[in-house]
């Protein structure tokens, strides 16, 4: 698990970022993996809340929603989790979880994400104005010539979001 704070305070929320989901309701291995260290962090009593994002909407079943499903089923209590099912991207997860978070005085977030993820999720958080700790799960599950692909998507994601801060959006 790579945990590097990024800016300082305690965090008592994770701020799950959604993944794939398989065509028949499936969740990726990347979303199992995002929701049991949502879990973990909860179990340890690192967080009391988590907060699951992810759609896209018309999506069956959401993003969120499998988080929800998968954080219940390794122990953390339906009232502990919050949904938002409408986010289809880095961006959007940020920008919809904001109003549900500060509704609640939250602007700290533990982001669970995979570590190639990881810092373009944190650049967009933090150029929302939430602090920020990161909380990467271990890939597996994932071949390693995926990984590779997603390590290059992002380097080439970064570029472009540093671009569309730099404009203001």
């Amino acid at each position: 698990m790579i945990e590097p704070t990024t800016d300082d305070g305690p965090a008592r929320v994770a701020l799950v970022l959604g993944a794939a989901v398989g065509s028949g309701g499936e969740p990726s291995a990347a979303l199992r993996r995002r929701a049991r260290q949502a879990a973990r962090l909860y179990a340890e009593g690192r967080v009391s809340l988590i907060l699951a994002s992810g759609g896209p909407p018309g999506a069956t079943p959401a993003e969120a929603e499998l988080i929800r499903r998968l954080c219940i089923g390794d122990g953390v209590p339906d009232t502990a989790i919050l949904v938002e099912p409408r986010a289809a991207t880095t961006d959007e997860n940020i920008r919809r979880a904001l109003p549900i978070l500060r509704a609640r005085g939250i602007d700290r977030v533990v982001l669970v994400t995979d570590r190639f993820h990881a810092r373009r999720a944190a650049m967009v958080a933090r150029a929302a104005g939430l602090g920020v700790t990161l909380s990467c799960p271990p890939p597996e599950g994932t071949a390693r010539w995926r990984l590779g692909r997603l390590w290059l998507r992002e380097g080439l994601a970064i570029l472009v979001y540093r671009y569309r801060i730099w404009r203001g959006r």
